[in-house]
């Protein structure tokens, strides 16, 4: 492999030689006066008090979440969440269109609880990274990897997640272990756009490998692409120098590029999933692409009416509320609350491994669940699909308000320790921000998530993810010390005893 000057590592310095780009996350002035001024605007524009609370409880979770090194990847998964529980309001506002929620539900109600459970969520975030303190800066801060080891290993990965992830389902005892390996990919990606941000961001290259990344994420039966163009915006929301113009032009391109692709996946994504069904289709990544093509690009000769009726569908599909709220009418009014059913059901399930308890039954789907408390009959397994309900919706059916906030404030408190107890763990610098960056985005990012998938997740992506960036971790650092402990002339093994 050739390398560019761009991507030779002086060998005399590390990126810990390197000084760290300015990134300007200390306190904006003034901004206490905007926040304000935005949300007397938006509480007059829908003569609604809920989106001061809304826009409140966003700053103070980019504030309480803030980190002196590393992505915003706790912001940034908690904005996801918050965009899922409060879009139809702000879609409401900016266009006048009203989403079914907003008609056939008491979507105000859910919204509140949905702010409710971040709140608390952020709270025992915050208290979990309070009882672990973060690492203290050490001398292996530099490069893990050096660049022709990182690009071969993201190659592989990219070759292999397909053959790997037939073979995952091949091992159900063993299936979402080795699914959650697969996720290296986006930790080697991540770590590539980091080092193509620092000291200075190498645009065009970003820009080639990112697209390469959401022409494969369309290619696949799911949204594929989303994690890539996240890794992207983590990476440059943490260098972002709000003095810089374009900074300011390459994040809104971002954003733009996440709403463009997603209502374009909305309007293409029923009649290119019906192929899968044809197995030569499914297993042929050319015959995909091919027929991504041609239905983007006939997506593309729509006319702007059915464009925006997609748009509309992209914007009713990330409110996760209509259902949630319709089981709120429901409970405990015609069917009584599950007095914590549903939550110890998820935690036996995540306790009871696969691979000690083969015979276990799978998750309950949650087009179940939607069925059961709203009762309303929505696509199912009969149709290779499942409708979102939450852990919110279902921490309200289990508990109702308040005691529903207690196992979130719980979760939120874990994975605060987690999160800074994985940096602790793995030394080296990098590997450590990459590994948690894709743990706890993948873990945080979803409102719709149940708890049994929430619970399972979380806690697989730990152990596998994490347990494997600590073994590579410890491997590199054995090598580092087998290299460069000289002892009178002679190589000094790790574990050995000179005299």
């Amino acid at each position: 492999m050739v390398r560019s000057p761009e991507m030779e590592t002086p060998p005399a310095q590390g990126l810990a030689a390197r000084p760290r780009p300015a990134t300007h996350r200390a306190t904006v002035p003034g901004l206490p006066i905007v926040l304000a001024i935005v949300s007397a605007v938006a509480a007059i524009l829908t003569a609604d008090w809920i989106p001061v609370v809304a826009i409140w409880l966003l700053w103070a979770a980019w504030r309480l979440t803030r980190t002196d090194d590393g992505p915003p990847v706790l912001a940034m998964a908690f904005t996801f969440q918050w965009v899922q529980v409060t879009a139809g309001i702000w879609y409401q506002m900016l266009t006048g269109i009203r989403l079914p929620a907003i008609d056939h539900a008491d979507y105000r109600k859910m919204v509140l609880i949905g702010l409710g459970c971040l709140a608390v969520l952020l709270v025992g975030l915050k208290l979990g990274m309070t009882v672990i303190r973060p690492p203290r800066p050490t001398a292996q801060a530099g490069p893990a990897l050096g660049w022709g080891a990182l690009v071969a290993a993201y190659l592989a990965s990219v070759a292999m997640t397909g053959t790997i992830q037939e073979f995952a389902w091949e091992l159900p005892v063993l299936t979402q272990g080795i699914l959650a390996l697969t996720y290296i990919r986006f930790a080697l990606l991540f770590l590539i756009f980091r080092r193509l941000s620092q000291p200075r961001i190498r645009l065009s290259v970003i820009g080639l490998l990112l697209a390469g990344e959401i022409v494969l994420g369309f290619t696949g039966y799911f949204a594929g692409f989303r994690e890539p163009m996240m890794m992207a915006a983590m990476v440059l929301t943490g260098v972002f120098d709000r003095r810089k113009v374009t900074h300011w032009v390459v994040l809104g391109a971002l954003g733009i590029a996440m709403l463009f692709t997603g209502v374009i996946w909305m309007g293409i994504r029923t009649e290119y999933r019906r192929d899968f069904e044809d197995q030569v289709f499914a297993q042929s990544r050319e015959a995909r692409l091919d027929r991504i093509s041609a239905l983007s690009s006939k997506w593309l000769g729509h006319s702007p009416g059915e464009m925006l009726s997609d748009f509309d569908a992209f914007v009713d599909r990330l409110w996760a509320i209509y259902y949630p709220a319709l089981a709120l009418d429901r409970v405990p009014a015609v069917t009584p609350h599950e007095d914590g059913e549903i939550l110890w059901a998820a935690v036996v399930h995540v306790l009871t491994p696969r691979l000690l308890f083969p015979d276990k039954p799978p998750v309950e789907s949650d087009s179940e669940k939607v069925r059961r408390y709203t009762g309303i009959w929505v696509a199912g397994t009969e149709e290779n699909t499942s409708i979102a309900f939450g852990y919110a919706a279902e921490s309200y059916v289990d508990f109702g308000v308040p005691l529903m906030f207690l196992p979130v404030f719980a979760y939120g408190f874990l994975m605060g320790m987690a999160y800074h107890g994985l940096l602790r763990l793995i030394r080296h610098h990098e590997l450590a921000i990459a590994s948690v960056t894709v743990i706890f985005w993948l873990s945080l990012y979803l409102f719709e998530r149940s708890w049994a998938n929430m619970l399972g997740l979380s806690l697989t992506l730990i152990v596998y993810l994490g347990g494997a960036t600590f073994l590579v971790d410890r491997l590199l650092r054995g090598r580092a010390m087998t290299i460069r402990a000289p002892a009178r002339g002679r190589l000094v093994v790790p574990g050995s005893r000179s005299r």
